[in-house]
């Protein structure tokens, strides 16, 4: 399990000129085995974002013991990034096409002045929300849709419906507020989206019960304008196998 603050990250996917997730994560191995060896993670978060909780698998021709990994990898990585938890998964294991479902906590600070402490997680907005109404929206979220007017532009997709366990708006107005996102798969951008939307609720520019419409339009112009990516951070992502890691 993985744990980084992806400010200083072009996201998690290597990519040419970018300092990624990945990217950093292969140097280490290569720096720690001599050889070169391909991760797999199970979410690709986008630059900017952050992660407690991502899995990565990766198959090694050298032996470690997990613990004796983890070790080593924590030595050489930089401060940004660090595995949590390393084990040794079942053969075959593929971090992103046996997960089953992922938790996004997406955080807020609606304080009136600006909180230096809590910037590295948190998108500030100063307005006070009206959270009974961004909660009545959250909950026409959840369930089984056709995501199309929360995807960004661009995406190519086999199909935009996911389905969402659940859409909670935690908090209180004038303070912290977390909105937690879980579900079986996301198309890109799409909690950001979801979350710039709910926040147009919150002050009061969109109707509550407009999601349903929203939803049914399939047209990304309908939706809130996205939120910035330093607020979001991957949290857990759930298997159906005991224990997968970084192994």
């Amino acid at each position: 399990m993985l744990e980084y603050d992806g400010r200083d990250f072009a996201g998690w996917q290597v990519q040419p000129g970018g300092r990624t997730v990945q990217g950093t994560l292969e140097a280490a191995l290569l720096r720690l085995t001599g050889q070169r060896a391909r991760v797999v993670g199970a979410g690709r978060t986008d630059a900017g974002v952050h992660a407690e909780g991502q899995v990565a698998s990766v198959c090694l021709a050298t032996r470690f013991a997990a613990p004796a990994l983890e070790r080593a990898l924590n030595a050489v990585l930089p401060e940004d990034v660090a595995a949590r938890a390393v084990e040794e998964a079942p053969d075959g294991f593929d971090a992103r096409r046996e997960a089953r479902a992922k938790l996004y906590r997406y955080g807020l600070w609606n304080g009136p002045s600006p909180s230096p402490l809590r910037r590295r997680e948190s998108h500030w907005v100063p307005r006070p929300l009206d959270l009974p109404a961004m909660r009545e929206a959250a909950g026409a979220f959840a369930g089984r849709h056709d995501f199309t007017s929360l995807k960004a532009a661009g995406s190519q997709v086999a199909s935009n419906v996911r389905t969402l366990s659940s859409v909670d708006v935690l908090g209180s107005a004038g303070g912290e507020i977390r909105i937690l996102v879980e579900g079986d798969g996301f198309l890109r951008h799409m909690v950001r989206n979801l979350v710039g939307t709910l926040l147009e609720v919150g002050a009061g520019r969109r109707a509550p019960d407009s999601i349903p419409a929203l939803l049914a339009a399939r047209d990304r112009a309908r939706a809130g304008p996205t939120a910035p990516a330093g607020g979001l951070t991957l949290v857990r992502v759930h298997y159906q196998i005991r224990g997968p890691r970084l192994a």
